[in-house]
């Protein structure tokens, strides 16, 4: 018996989406903060830490980054947030990369949302303090310590 070539591409669609779905089922979330000192003249740097709370455990996280394109001052910024789609805290770990825009003059308010080569997607608001004025294209890289 012959199964026709589109019923077998639709069973094999079925099964992958039917993987991909489990694959989702079995991810978790997290809270997180974060605190991140930022500052450059054109080229600019950002360094900080936090904690990750996941299946009631708490875990340190480093942050660091550079940014570049019109970058000038300096800034403190503290976010609170969810991490989702992670199966285990060091899924958190990687590369966040982003293209923004930004003015900061004394206190301001910053939201933004971020993923990373593991899937793993931050949902983060907070302060931002100090001056602060970009246009640039940003990294930054969570580790847990």
């Amino acid at each position: 018996m012959q199964i026709p070539i589109r019923l077998l591409g639709a069973l094999v669609a079925v099964i992958a989406m039917l993987g991909v779905g489990l694959r989702s089922a079995n991810a978790d979330s997290g809270r997180i903060t974060l605190t991140v000192y930022k500052g450059g003249w054109i080229i600019g740097g950002s360094g900080g830490g936090g904690r990750l709370a996941f299946r009631g455990r708490s875990y340190r996280v480093g942050v660091g980054g550079i940014d570049y394109g019109l970058v000038f001052g300096g800034s403190k910024t503290i976010l609170h947030g969810r991490v989702r789609n992670i199966r285990r805290a060091s899924d958190v770990e990687g590369v966040y990369a982003a293209a923004g825009a930004g003015l900061a003059l004394g206190r301001g308010v910053r939201a933004i949302v971020l993923t990373n080569q593991n899937g793993a997607v931050l949902e983060l608001s907070g302060r931002q303090i100090g001056l602060m004025v970009n246009a640039d294209l940003s990294g930054l890289a969570l580790t847990l310590k």
